[in-house]
C-alpha cells in the first residue's frame, strides 16, 4: 500500500502513525533527512513550495523537474533508495501571483500545478486560501471561492497525470491535500500570543464545500484521493516566540475528524514544537507534520558554530568570514526579509541572524555565500578539530564523535545538527509505517 495511504489507514485504526514533511530545497537538509530515514528504514517526504520551485524557476531557480532531479541526485550520491522518496508540492496555487487579478493568477497557478503533476509529484497541496488583486480587501475569502479555485487546479493536475500515465503506465495517481484555513508559508509575520484553533464547524464546512466543488467539476475520483485537510490546530511561530500545541484547545476539532474515514489533518508551522507536543499532535490525528525553517535554523546554528571554531584554528587572512558575508548579502538584497522584520537597526540585525522565521535560508544559495560556506568547510576539513572546542560548540555531537558514531568532519557535524531536530519529528510516531 502507498505509504501515505497506509498512514491514513493506521490513523483510522487508532494507531498514531504519521510522517514528517521536509519542506526545504537545501542540499544538506535533504541529505540529512534521507540519512535519518534510511537509519529507520522508512520513506522520506520532501516538499517544494510554490514560491521556491515553480514553472518560472522560483527563488531557487528550479522548476519542478529540476527539483526532482536535484533530490534524486542527492539520493544517488548517498545511495539512498529512490523508491522511498515521496515528492510533494506545497502551497500550490496563486501564492506567488496574489498581486494579479483572479484570471491571470489562476492561469499561472494552473500551469504551476500541471508542471508538478506532470513530473510525478505524489502529494499535491492545493492552496487557494489567499486573496488575489481582484478580491475584496476587507471580506473573508469564502469557502465556496476557495473550493471553486482548488477544483480548477485539481483538474489541471488530473490532466497532467493523464499525460504522465501515457508515458509511464506505472505512474500512481496523485494524492491531494486541501484546506481553507491555511497558515502562510514560513511562519507568522507578526508576533502572536495565541492563534485561533479551527472550529469543528469550519472544518466540516470546508470538507463539504470542497467535495461539492470537486464533484460538480467531474472530479469524484480525485476527491477519493484527498487524504488530508490543512487546519489550524493552534501552533505557530514568529521571530522569537513559539505557540505550543495545546491538545485541550484542539479536542473538539480532532474529535470531528472521526467522521471522515479517509482524511487526516496536515499541520503547518509545526517548527520548534517540543517532542511532547509533536507526539500529542500525531495522537490527535495531525498525521502530516510539516517543517522547514526549523531545519535550516539548525543548519545555521551549525554553520555559526563552525565559524567560531574557524576563528580559533585558522589565521585571520585565510578565514571564510561567512557570517559577515551573509549579513552583507542580506543588507544588499533585502527583498526576502524586509516585510518580515521590524524594529530598530540593532533589533533587525539580530533578527537577520537569529529569528525563528529564518529568512536567512533564502541567502544560502547566493554565490558569495555558497563560496564562503565552501571555504569554511574546506578550512576545517584540513584541521584536526580538538575535542575540547568540539564539546564547546557541538555539545550534542561531541559524545557521538567520542563513541565513533559520528565523523568529526564539518559536513557530518552540520548534518547531525539537522538530524537532531528531525529526531523530534520521527520520534512523534509510535510506529513507523513502511519500516523494513
Amino acid at each position: 500500500m502507498n505509504h501515505l495511504l497506509k498512514i491514513v489507514d493506521e490513523q483510522k485504526r487508532g494507531i498514531p502513525a504519521g510522517v514528517v514533511s521536509v519542506c526545504s530545497a537545501n542540499e544538506i537538509v535533504i541529505e540529512a533527512a534521507m540519512e535519518s530515514a534510511a537509519g529507520m528504514g522508512i520513506p522520506v517526504l520532501v516538499e517544494a513550495t510554490a514560491n521556491q520551485v515553480n514553472q518560472f524557476g522560483g527563488y531557487t531557480g528550479m522548476k519542478p523537474g529540476d527539483f526532482k532531479k536535484f533530490v534524486l541526485g542527492i539520493a544517488d550520491a548517498i545511495s539512498f533508495d529512490k523508491k522511498k522518496i515521496i515528492l510533494g508540492g506545497d502551497h500550490l496555487g496563486p501564492l506567488t501571483w496574489v498581486g494579479e487579478d483572479e484570471e491571470s493568477a489562476m492561469k499561472k497557478a494552473e500551469e504551476l500545478v500541471y508542471s508538478y503533476a506532470l513530473e510525478g509529484f505524489a502529494k499535491i497541496h492545493l492552496d487557494t486560501s489567499m486573496r488575489v488583486a481582484s478580491d475584496s480587501k476587507t471580506e473573508r475569502l469564502s469557502d465556496a471561492t476557495i473550493a471553486r479555485r482548488a477544483a480548477r487546479l485539481c483538474r489541471a493536475a488530473e490532466d497532467a497525470f493523464q499525460k504522465l500515465k501515457a508515458k509511464d503506465p506505472k505512474a500512481e495517481k496523485p494524492l491531494y491535500v486541501i484546506g481553507s484555513e491555511v497558515p502562510i508559508p514560513g511562519g507568522a509575520q507578526e508576533e502572536e500570543d495565541s492563534v485561533s484553533v479551527t472550529t469543528p464547524g469550519a472544518f466540516k464546512e470546508t470538507v463539504r464545500t470542497f467535495k461539492e466543488a470537486f464533484e460538480k467539476n467531474g472530479l469524484s475520483d480525485a476527491w477519493s484521493r484527498v487524504i488530508a485537510v490543512v487546519v489550524q490546530p493552534g501552533v505557530e511561530f514568529g521571530d522569537a516566540a513559539v505557540i505550543r500545541y495545546d491538545g485541550a484547545k484542539a479536542r473538539d476539532l480532532c474529535a470531528s475528524l472521526r467522521e471522515y474515514p479517509g482524511i487526516v489533518f496536515e499541520g503547518h508551522s509545526t517548527d520548534y514544537q517540543t517532542p511532547e507536543s509533536l507526539r500529542e499532535m500525531v495522537a490527535d490525528g495531525v498525521a502530516i507534520l510539516k517543517v522547514g525553517p526549523a531545519l535550516t535554523f539548525a543548519l545555521r546554528e551549525g554553520l555559526f558554530a563552525l565559524c567560531e571554531i574557524e576563528n580559533e584554528l585558522v589565521p585571520a587572512a585565510k578565514r571564510s568570514y561567512l557570517r559577515e558575508t551573509l549579513m552583507e548579502c542580506m543588507s544588499e538584497k533585502p527583498d526576502n526579509w524586509k516585510k518580515h522584520y521590524r524594529g530598530s537597526e540593532s533589533e533587525v540585525r539580530f533578527k537577520l541572524k537569529y529569528s525563528y522565521s529564518d529568512r536567512l535560508r533564502y541567502y544560502l544559495t547566493e554565490p558569495e555565500v555558497t563560496a564562503a560556506i565552501s571555504k569554511l568547510v574546506d578550512n576545517l576539513s584540513r584541521e584536526e578539530i580538538p575535542d575540547g572546542i568540539l564539546s564547546q560548540w557541538f555539545p550534542v555531537q561531541y559524545p557521538k564523535v567520542r563513541l565513533g558514531e559520528l565523523k568529526k568532519t564539518p559536513r557530518e557535524l552540520l548534518k547531525d545538527r539537522v538530524k537532531v531536530r528531525l529526531e523530534d519529528y520521527n520520534g512523534a510516531f509510535s510506529v513507523h509505517t513502511g519500516k523494513v
